[in-house]
């Protein structure tokens, strides 16, 4: 989990590093053209296109020879792809055009996930780019989107697609962190000081390894937070800082194998209904995830492994202890690691990047005030009816704390229950039946094919079967 961070407002001239003026007319290849398909919406819900000619297999077909009119189609729907940088005027507009969907679709939380799962892969470790990953829009290739950790997240592409769509001159690399940014402040969190101009991968083989992203049950949960995270450059303070987006959105059993398929939080929606939250209110962002967890104070919200960490774990627990306490220095810290994130090994043009928020505000000037008419008799006064206060009403904001019954340990305080993240989540690792045929469906229908099994590493096997036999031996020799 995690995200942060001007100059010029210019889009760059030329998406290609080609020094020689004038710049080439950008040529997308036919890797290029495989990325996430266009999609629309409907009143009935969200589904793709049936227009054969979007779809990555017929991209595929260009690589033999055999590209025809359906395959040149999708070279010109991905032309922007391979734009260099974006434009500050339609990132604005592109903008407003999210906050609008945000409105009706509730669809915060899975904004904040693509930016994170798209820059969430950088390591710092690798200078090349793009093979340090990071945010450079790759997210949209199959090649990604299929990874485990990524499921559910096509409905965000489905989502996002239009206003690419309506806005060649922005990258997906910046569309997508413009999402996440824009999600956090419509729900009410921290304004987060971004920047923009970053570069589109154009091929599904430039897409980083599979296995970068954070698991949710590893089995020591700190040390793998740590592992993924200073992979990427973070600290402790920013681990805990954004692990606090917890505080939006859902948990899905048939997405994620966490969960429960639904709580009295979230049974109604809005939205689909379903899946466990972390908080009571989980499209608000503040502070209340790390109230709830340091509370325990209802198995309805959603609790993982890696969620207990951050009060078990010294470092993690006095950044977590703090932020439970005080909301503006987590907003403070947040926005700053969001910001941080969000640049993970992006490639800017122009190299210093630029703000939306660069550009000083032009003052209004009051009109000229128009002359006073004549002084009219002052009109009678009328008695102010006085409205009643409206009487408060106490908001429910989950259930009390369940509090066990006192025992006589011969004067001392009863101890408190130790923490079992189990009570608070199903640690369920299968995808269900319906899951894996929804999403076959959709990966299925422009060339993916979700359920194609990892490649054995026979020589491992080998080597740990006669490990095995060799230790048996052992045993039964002594």
């Amino acid at each position: 989990m995690a995200e942060r961070i001007a100059a010029s407002l210019l889009p760059a001239a030329s998406p290609s590093p080609a020094p020689s003026p004038p710049p080439p007319r950008p040529r997308v290849s036919a890797a290029a053209a495989a990325s996430f398909p266009c999609c629309s919406t409907s009143a009935g819900g969200l589904r793709l296109r049936s227009r054969p000619s979007r779809f990555p297999q017929k991209a595929a077909t260009t690589r033999s020879g055999r590209a025809g009119a359906g395959a040149r189609a999708v070279v010109r729907c991905m032309a922007a792809a391979a734009v260099a940088a974006s434009d500050a005027a339609q990132l604005k507009s592109a903008r407003e055009d999210i906050r609008e969907i945000l409105k009706t679709t509730y669809c915060h939380p899975i904004m904040v996930r693509l930016g994170w799962h798209d820059s969430g892969t950088y390591d710092k470790n690798i200078e090349e780019w793009p093979q340090r990953g990071g945010a450079d829009g790759s997210l949209r290739f199959d090649a990604e989107l299929s990874h485990g950790a990524n499921a559910g997240l096509i409905n965000a592409l489905k989502l996002i697609q239009p206003i690419k769509d309506k806005y060649p001159g922005i990258t997906y690399a910046d569309l997508f962190q413009l999402a996440s940014a824009t999600a956090i402040e419509e729900a009410g969190g921290p304004k987060i000081p971004m920047k923009y101009g970053r570069v589109d991968v154009t091929a599904a083989e430039q897409c980083p390894p599979e296995g970068r992203l954070p698991d949710a049950g590893p089995r020591v949960p700190a040390d793998h937070l740590r592992e993924v995270f200073y992979r990427m450059g973070l600290d402790d303070k920013e681990i805990v800082a954004l692990s606090g987006a917890h505080t939006l959105g859902r948990s899905r059993p048939d997405r994620s194998g966490w969960g429960k398929p639904e709580t009295k939080y979230t049974k109604d929606g809005p939205g689909e209904p379903g899946g466990q939250s972390w908080t009571v209110e989980w499209l608000k962002f503040d502070n209340s995830y790390f109230k709830d967890i340091k509370e325990q104070r209802d198995q309805d919200l959603l609790v993982l492994p890696t969620d207990a960490a951050l009060f078990e774990d010294p470092s993690f627990k006095v950044y977590a202890e703090k932020y439970a306490e005080d909301q503006e220095a987590f907003f403070k810290d947040y926005a700053e690691a969001h910001a941080k994130l969000s640049d993970l090994g992006a490639k800017f043009d122009p190299p210093e990047g630029f703000s939306l928020d660069d550009e000083p505000a032009v003052e209004e000037k009051d009109p000229e005030p128009a002359p006073a008419p004549a002084a009219a008799p002052p009109p009678p006064p009328v008695e102010e009816k006085k409205e009643a206060e409206p009487t408060p009403v106490p908001v429910t904001v989950g259930a009390a704390v369940a509090s066990s019954p006192a025992d006589d340990n011969n004067g001392a305080a009863p101890q408190p229950e130790p923490f079992v993240a189990a009570k608070y989540s199903y640690g369920k690792k299968e995808l269900s039946d319906s899951m894996k045929q929804k999403i076959r469906a959709e990966y299925e229908g422009f060339g993916g094919s979700p359920d194609k099994p990892l490649q054995s590493n026979y020589f491992l096997n080998i080597m740990l079967l006669i490990g095995g036999l060799a230790f048996l031996t052992s045993l039964l020799g002594s």
